[in-house]
């Protein structure tokens, strides 16, 4: 069962990963400042951050379904 839904920072960081085909492609990393678990998307754009932070919430390895953000830093 989901505890009470809080606000977690995490950071955003940009990184580079290979593609199916091999190919390196910018992409973003989100870190959970509660936990540590990381995150990865394609692209550098604002879509790719958010997506992070969605999936943040999606993955959660403790369950807790918190509203995740970028600490801006």
């Amino acid at each position: 069962m989901r505890e009470k839904s809080e606000r977690v920072k995490c950071t955003v960081s940009e990184i580079t990963m290979q593609n199916s085909s091999g190919i390196d492609v910018n992409s973003v990393e989100a870190t959970c400042m509660k936990c540590g678990h990381i995150t990865r998307s394609f692209g550098t754009s604002e879509a790719s951050r958010k997506r992070c932070l969605v999936m943040m919430r999606e993955e959660c390895p403790n369950q807790e379904g918190n509203f995740y953000v970028d600490d801006g830093g």
